[in-house]
């Protein structure tokens, strides 16, 4: 057999990668900090760096407690089990991509929190706009989708901001996060923006104050 030969079979031979192990992904607080969430680097996902998601849960602070997290573009889901580990009393995660939706629903089952955490596989954008959620509970809305989404969909996103405020109940937190190329200040809402950056990362957060007009359902 030639040494060319050798290589190609032992190639062939070798065991492929776990695609779905952790490779350094974790809750940072709370009731299940430390805890090891799933996550094989797969460039669709792009979970938010520690730092950032430790600042975003400072900003948002004890008023997590009893909320309904509306995890948008959930990836890994490390954003709404954040939460939930923190005192959120349940979490509704949107994500688009089965292999990355089996890998969150594998999250949450590992968490012991299917409960309250309920996962639906559809596209964020269209999942909106046939079906607004509402909540008789206020929202912690995450909107952390892929950063092009801003440039290449940028009224897309300005709209889904929107509707999200619009349904939300009063003492709801939005929260979103692009890269620099964003300007949350381009979606006028009754409530300001808090802005802070934490480069790449730009994060906009909004508490609600007014009243929403949507009729309350369950989420």
């Amino acid at each position: 057999m030639t040494k060319a030969r050798r290589k190609s079979n032992a190639r062939q031979d070798r065991v492929p990668p776990d695609r779905t192990k952790s490779v350094g992904l974790r809750i940072i607080g709370g009731t299940f900090r430390g805890r090891k969430l799933q996550y094989a680097g797969d460039r669709r996902v792009r979970p938010m760096k520690d730092r950032v998601r430790e600042a975003v849960f400072n900003l948002v602070g004890p008023a997590i407690r009893g909320k309904h997290v509306l995890d948008l573009f959930a990836g890994t889901g490390a954003l709404g089990l954040e939460a939930v580990s923190r005192g959120a009393a349940g979490a509704t995660l949107v994500e688009c991509h089965y292999p990355t939706a089996r890998v969150l629903g594998a999250n949450i089952a590992t968490l012991g929190v299917e409960s309250i955490c309920r996962v639906v596989v559809a596209d964020t954008f269209a999942w909106l706009a046939q079906s607004p959620p509402s909540s008789t509970l206020a929202w912690v809305a995450f909107v952390s989708p892929p950063y092009d989404f801003f440039v290449s969909r940028r009224d897309d996103m300005l709209r889904l901001i929107r509707a999200v405020y619009d349904a939300a109940q009063a003492q709801s937190i939005l929260v979103v996060e692009s890269d620099q190329r964003f300007d949350a200040a381009l979606v006028e809402l009754a409530d300001p923006w808090d802005i802070r950056d934490y480069p790449p990362a730009r994060i906009a957060l909004c508490r609600k104050t007014t009243p929403s007009a949507c009729v309350s359902a369950n989420p």
